[in-house]
């Protein structure tokens, strides 16, 4: 059974196939830049620098050696630039503040300021001011809040859709190029063509923008969801139009070669709780998404993947309403969110891709042994009747042991060959 096979066997809630599994194939089911640097070593593959593809939260970008290795089934498309608005090309090497030296993109351009910490520039233009810092000893970037005053009388919504314009022909390209590349591999592709994200905190600061402009704080946003509601719709309803625009033309260009696409990452749940009602949801979220998924379904094979951290049990039945097809990270040890519940309550429905593992607790701090007990109870959970695609809950940070991360990818083997 190829990658693509097991991934579609997960999709489609088929019983009884191999757990599919994917690193690296997003931006939120990913590695740090050093545990990928750690697993290379781990699996005796040649040592050369690491490329961070994702610069924003450091994440490796795990190459075709070391995604035989691990036993990989999905491979990502990702769009032309990245979170700093410049693409990932033109590799130079980089040294981390623990002294480990990765390939960054020419783009990647950093300065360190009094204090040490590590500033970074959008599209990297030192002229304007940076977007991005990584504190002194840290392993990835926040963004800078770049607000500007707000003056109440006179917001305008184009301010909050300056990204959100027509795809361009060369960003068409790239995406046919990387699309036919993905699918030579056997794997399942997931692909993020951005522009699908309504409210993705990680996007409202613009670290991508030289002088973004509108609401930009991301205080300020989550206030607007309540205080400015009309404001939020009509940047949610244009933005809306131009994806829809989009996926046309991009559907056009990749067509059948995409099994999954990334919709959109905007986090709804803390630890303990939802932090958006589910009447809030519904009111201001749920026609955009009900608008996507549905132009999607009816115009494409593609699945469609949600990710929200948290506590979201309660907005299952509103991702299904919504229409997505696949449920991401499935942040286990988040309130509500018990493995057995879930899959219970909403496993005909969603597909989970993700919750294998802990990465707060068990993977960071656990043992190999703890590693593996919690992987192989989490795939026979999730894997019943089918609907799960193996990841930890979230990307593996920095400072995770490497005998850890290899003994969950082993666990998962472990348990397909006991199938």
């Amino acid at each position: 059974m190829t990658g693509k096979q097991a991934v579609l066997s997960a999709l489609n809630h088929q019983a009884g196939g191999r757990v599919p599994m994917d690193f690296g194939a997003t931006a939120v089911t990913g590695m740090h830049v050093s545990c990928v640097a750690a697993l290379r070593d781990f699996y005796g593959l040649e040592k050369r620098p690491v490329k961070v593809h994702e610069p924003y939260q450091m994440l490796g970008l795990i190459e075709e050696d070391l995604q035989q290795a691990l036993a990989l089934d999905v491979e990502g498309v990702f769009s032309l630039n990245t979170m700093f608005g410049f693409p990932a090309t033109g590799w130079k090497e980089w040294r981390m503040y623990d002294g480990l030296v990765v390939l960054v993109p020419e783009k990647f351009v950093t300065t360190v300021d009094e204090n040490g910490d590590t500033l970074i520039y959008p599209a990297g233009d030192t002229t304007a001011p940076p977007s991005g810092r990584m504190p002194e000893g840290g392993y990835f970037f926040d963004s800078i809040i770049r607000q500007e005053p707000i003056d109440e009388g006179n917001l305008d919504p184009a301010d909050n859709l300056e990204e959100f314009g027509p795809v361009s022909g060369k960003e068409l390209d790239h995406l046919r190029t990387e699309s036919r590349r993905a699918a030579s591999t056997g794997r399942a592709v997931i692909a993020g063509f951005g522009g699908t994200a309504f409210g993705d905190i990680a996007l409202v600061p613009g670290p991508f923008l030289k002088h973004p402009k509108g609401i930009r704080d991301v205080t300020e946003w989550y206030i607007s969801t309540l205080t400015r509601q009309d404001y939020i719709h009509t940047v949610f309803d244009r933005q809306c139009e131009s994806a829809l625009a989009n996926l046309e033309k991009i559907n056009a260009a990749v067509g059948s070669l995409v099994d999954i696409v990334f919709v959109c990452g905007t986090d709804f749940g803390t630890q303990s709780s939802l932090f958006c009602s589910p009447v809030t949801f519904g009111e201001l979220y749920m026609p955009y998404y009900k608008r996507i998924n549905r132009w999607i379904h009816g115009n494409t094979n593609w699945k469609t993947f949600k990710h929200s951290c948290g506590a979201v049990e309660g907005l299952m039945n509103h991702f299904i309403e919504a229409g997505f097809d696949i449920i991401n990270p499935v942040q286990c040890a988040a309130a509500g969110m018990e493995p057995e519940k879930l899959k219970d309550k909403y496993g005909r429905d969603l597909v989970f891709w993700g919750g294998g593992v802990d990465t707060q607790d068990v993977l960071p701090f656990g043992t190999p042994e703890e590693v593996r007990e919690q992987v192989l109870r989490r795939c026979e959970i999730f894997s019943s009747h089918g609907g799960f695609v193996f990841n930890s809950v979230h990307n593996v940070q920095a400072g995770t042991p490497v005998e850890n991360i290899a003994g969950m990818i082993e666990a998962v083997k472990e348990f397909n060959s006991n199938r």
